[in-house]
């Protein structure tokens, strides 16, 4: 029985593995490589009606060209706190408020911010690591768990292997993703 609601939390370590894979692919998108791309705004939190929103929910975000984003602020009271939240982002892009709408002209990265831009990629890239050993610890303490309930040498051996090269799977996964952003951010 123990083996059975193991195998299950297995398929759970995997899928909150993928999560935070998920979570890393979702950040590399709001790291520009020099071009436009209203993904990179989507960390970009509003403090709006008192809570915190994503500018995409208080906005329309448009590319009109290859260098230029918009955001078109709905509410005239949430410009400044949309200008501001940009400012303060980290993007290194210099907003332009004209009336409701936002202006975020993208310069050219040089090779300086290129190299910032890489450094945070592979911190984003080592929290997605850390949350995949997290659910490696979590699934350990589950087969000690069972261990100590019964679970035989052998298969505690077994499932530690299996719960191990997972971990070495997405980790594997984890470093290519963020050699292929960092190439990407290079590339000029």
């Amino acid at each position: 029985m123990a083996d059975e609601d193991l195998e299950i939390d297995m398929k759970d370590l995997e899928r909150r593995m993928q999560g935070a894979m998920g979570s890393l692919k979702q950040e590399f998108l709001s790291l520009r490589t020099g071009r436009a791309a209203a993904s990179m705004l989507d960390p970009v939190m509003v403090d709006a009606y008192g809570q915190t929103t994503p500018i995409n929910q208080v906005g329309t975000v448009n590319v009109p060209e290859s260098r230029m984003l918009t955001v078109n602020i709905w509410d005239k009271s949430l410009v400044g706190k949309a200008e501001k939240a940009i400012r303060e982002s980290g993007l290194g892009i210099n907003p332009v408020v004209d009336g409701t709408i936002i202006r975020l002209p993208i310069p050219e990265l040089n090779e300086e911010r290129r190299k910032e831009l890489t450094k945070v990629a592979a911190q984003y890239a080592e929290h997605a690591r850390v949350a995949v050993r997290n659910v490696r610890r979590d699934g350990m303490d589950q087969i000690k768990k069972a261990k100590s309930a019964g679970m035989s040498e052998d298969d505690t051996k077994l499932w530690s292997d299996e719960v191990q090269e997972l971990t070495d799977r997405m980790i594997a996964s984890i470093d290519e993703a963020l050699e292929h952003k960092q190439a990407e951010i290079m590339q000029v």
